[in-house]
């Protein structure tokens, strides 16, 4: 018999194993965390870091880093809360002044009126709300931009200020425990500061308040038109931003012992909307990030305490600042074009 030829079959070509979809998986994780916005300001955070760090031995000192540490503690807390308002499409420049009046209201209560510390800390974050209140009711109700009326109510909130401290410096020392606990204890101050940030990233992340101010902030008719109120997330926003930098200002103030009246805070609020901007908040609104404009101040503190310790002068630092927030918004509108450009072509 002839001997038939019998097919052989070619066994099929087995699927990427898993190692392989282990390395695709891990690309693509790796390419969204490159495409966040707090990356390129977190590398840069990092890079200071070790460059200061290797520079000089001052940095790395434990002092150093408390210094540092107690710096930028204001800085960040008052940062995230603008970066809430920005994102919601205005601007607070009051929150500087917020920062260095209310501790003078608890002065006040506690020292001259015999209010206790506690009642006092309470009835001055009510004041600050209130101030807020003013803020968000003159902005939304009688359509002032907010950078007019914030303006205007920081030098309004400054000349209470030196009105009814005389300009004279106070001296306000807690002690006991409730002083280490508000800002005696050296890293009582970063501590708070974290927990501020903590609840500020829920508010904008992960709750529903967060996307009514994003998308208050990115489309106002459009949110309006949603259901969302508009109006009350504003006037919220500054409410907040309000509370939140006067209760940081009780803690520095209880930490340093010192009231200043000289001081109007805008420093601070200056460094704050930097450290926003430069994380990643983008001014137009309706994107924002409070782990971006948390590592902004922790990238403004490093290089002025890093600049400070090397002897360089303190210009520097504010070349430095001006040029990062002029990358920081440049940087903003084109992550937005591309954004746009990406989602028109996945439409086509």
């Amino acid at each position: 018999m002839a001997r038939h030829a019998t097919a052989v079959e070619t066994p099929p070509r087995m699927a990427p194993g898993p190692p392989q979809a282990g390395w695709a998986l891990a690309a693509r994780r790796m390419r969204r965390v490159a495409e966040r916005r707090e990356m390129a300001i977190f590398l840069v955070a990092i890079a200071l870091f070790l460059y200061f760090w290797t520079s000089t031995t001052a940095f790395a000192s434990y002092f150093n880093f408390v210094t540092l540490a107690q710096f930028l503690a204001p800085i960040a807390v008052i940062g995230a809360a603008e970066a809430v308002v920005i994102t919601a499409g205005e601007i607070d420049l009051s929150s500087g002044t917020a920062f260095i009046f209310f501790p003078f209201v608890v002065y006040f209560l506690w020292a001259n009126a015999g209010v206790p510390l506690g009642l006092a800390i309470v009835i001055s974050l009510v004041c600050a709300a209130g101030f807020g209140l003013i803020n968000g009711l003159l902005t939304t109700l009688l359509a002032l931009p907010s950078f007019v009326t914030t303006l205007g109510t920081l030098f309004a909130l400054d000349g209470v200020m030196l009105i009814t401290s005389n300009g004279v410096q106070e001296t306000m020392s807690f002690g006991g425990t409730g002083g280490s606990v508000l800002g005696g204890y050296s890293w009582s101050e970063i501590l708070w500061a974290l927990a501020c940030v903590a609840v500020i990233y829920y508010l904008l992340h992960q709750s529903r308040f967060g996307s009514h101010v994003v998308a208050a902030g990115g489309n106002l008719l459009g949110a309006a038109e949603a259901g969302v109120a508009v109006r009350r997330v504003k006037i919220w926003c500054f409410v907040m931003t309000s509370v939140v930098a006067a209760f940081i200002g009780i803690i520095d103030a209880a930490r340093i012992t010192t009231l200043d009246p000289g001081n109007d805070g805008t420093v601070e609020m200056f460094y704050a909307i930097a450290a926003a901007v430069i994380g990643g908040t983008a001014l137009t609104g309706g994107r924002g990030t409070i782990v971006g404009a948390a590592v902004g101040a922790v990238v403004l503190g490093i290089l002025y305490d890093g600049l400070y310790i090397k002897g360089v002068s303190a210009y520097y630092f504010q070349l430095v600042l001006g040029v990062a927030i002029l990358g920081a918004m440049v940087a903003n509108v084109q992550l937005r074009r591309a954004a746009v450009r990406r989602w028109r072509s996945i439409r086509r």
